[in-house]
C-alpha cells in the first residue's frame, strides 16, 4: 500500500521522553456497545485482569447512555413524565454538557435530542426501515425535539423532561468511551495505548520500539489518496454516509440526520474526519461538520481551530480538503 500523506503532532509530550515503553504489546479486543473494540498497551501488566477494567469502563457508559439498555439512566429521562427532574451520574453530565455546547455553536446542526427522528428513520432501537417516513412522521418527530428545550441543572446534577424529548447520545457517546477506557488504563499507570471502539481511536505515548501508534483514515476507493495519523495525545473520529444506510429508489438514507430538516444529510459529503485531544469531542465535531457541509462546515471548523479532513464526491470522483488546522499536522 502507497501512503501518500502522514499527519502527525508537532511536539512529543515530556512526559513521553520521561516514561518510554519498555514492555512488551498487548493486543485485546471484544464487543461492546453494538460494535468491536481493540486495545493496544505496552507494559508488562496481566492480560485478563486488563481486559476486565476495559469491559467494566465500558459497562459504565452503557449502563448510562445507552438508548438500547431501557434500564439506563438515558432511557430512564426518556421515558420521564413531563415537567419533571432526573438526576444524572457524573459522566453523562459531563457528555450532555458537552453535546449541548456543540448544540449552542452550531446552532442546531447538532442536537443530542434527536431520538425521536433517529427512530423514526430506522437508526435507533425501534430497528431499521427500508423506506422514507411520511412528511407528517417527521414533522410530529421533530415537534419532540429542540436542544433548547433541555434545561440542565449542572450544580445540582439534574435533567429537565419538557415532556416527549428523547436524548440519543450515540454520535459522543462512543467517543466518550474511547477516553474512558484510556483513563482507566492511566490510572493504572500504563500511559503508551491505543483504544479503538468502532473506528474512533485514541493513542497516547508510543509503542515499544519507540514509533507512533499510526492510524490509517479509511479510503473510500482505491485510487483515494491514504493518510496516515501519528496518534499521540490525539484522538479521530469519523462520520460518514456509507457505514449506516439504506436506499430507497436510488436515493441513499444516511444514519446521519441533520435536525434541522429532520432528515438524513443530502449534501455531497461522504464523510468527516476529525482529530482533536479527546475522543468525545472528535466524535461529536465529525457528526456536526457532516451536517453543516463543506462550506458552513470549513467555516466553523477555521472558526473553532478544528483539525479536519473532508472528503467530498464531486463529478463522479473523491476530492480531499483539509482545514487549515489539519495542514499543520501534515509531515
Amino acid at each position: 500500500m502507497h501512503t501518500n500523506l502522514a499527519l502527525v503532532p508537532p511536539v512529543l509530550s515530556s512526559r513521553l521522553l520521561e516514561d518510554y515503553p519498555t514492555g512488551r504489546t498487548i493486543k485485546l479486543s471484544g464487543h461492546s456497545m453494538g460494535t468491536t473494540w481493540t486495545v493496544q498497551v505496552a507494559c508488562e501488566e496481566d492480560p485478563p485482569q486488563l481486559e476486565r477494567l476495559v469491559q467494566a469502563a465500558l459497562q459504565r457508559v452503557i449502563a448510562q447512555m445507552s438508548s438500547w439498555e431501557p434500564d439506563s439512566d438515558l432511557s430512564r429521562f426518556n421515558r420521564a413524565s413531563p415537567g419533571t427532574w432526573r438526576m444524572l451520574p457524573p459522566e453523562c453530565l459531563e457528555v450532555l454538557s458537552c453535546a449541548l455546547s456543540f448544540a449552542e455553536s452550531t446552532q442546531g446542526a447538532y442536537d443530542p435530542s434527536i431520538g425521536a427522528l433517529t427512530n423514526l428513520w430506522g437508526f435507533g432501537p425501534a430497528g431499521p426501515r427500508t423506506t422514507r417516513p411520511a412528511a407528517r412522521e417527521i414533522d410530529a418527530a421533530r415537534a419532540r425535539t429542540g436542544w433548547q428545550q433541555i434545561k440542565l441543572a449542572r450544580d445540582e446534577r439534574r435533567l429537565y423532561q419538557p415532556g416527549g424529548i428523547e436524548l440519543d447520545l450515540s454520535s459522543i457517546a462512543k467517543g466518550f468511551a474511547v477516553d474512558q477506557v484510556g483513563r482507566a488504563l492511566e490510572t493504572r499507570g500504563i500511559t503508551h495505548y491505543l483504544v479503538e471502539i468502532g473506528g474512533e481511536l485514541r493513542g497516547s505515548g508510543c509503542k515499544p520500539d519507540g514509533t507512533p501508534w499510526w492510524v490509517e483514515i479509511e479510503p473510500l476507493e482505491p485510487s483515494q489518496t491514504r493518510t496516515l495519523v501519528a496518534l499521540h495525545e490525539l484522538s479521530i473520529a469519523t462520520s460518514g454516509d456509507y457505514r449506516r444506510y439504506f436506499e430507497r429508489d436510488g436515493v441513499r438514507y444516511s444514519h446521519t440526520l441533520d435536525p434541522r430538516t429532520g432528515a438524513p444529510v443530502r449534501n455531497d459529503l461522504a464523510a468527516v474526519t476529525v482529530l482533536a485531544p479527546q475522543c468525545m469531542h472528535a466524535d461529536a465535531l465529525a457528526t456536526a461538520l457532516h451536517v453543516l457541509g463543506l462550506e458552513d462546515g470549513m467555516q466553523y471548523a477555521k472558526a473553532h481551530d478544528i483539525a479536519a479532513l473532508f472528503t467530498q464526491r464531486r463529478g463522479g470522483r473523491i476530492e480531499q480538503h483539509f482545514t487549515p488546522a489539519a495542514e499543520r499536522l501534515l509531515a
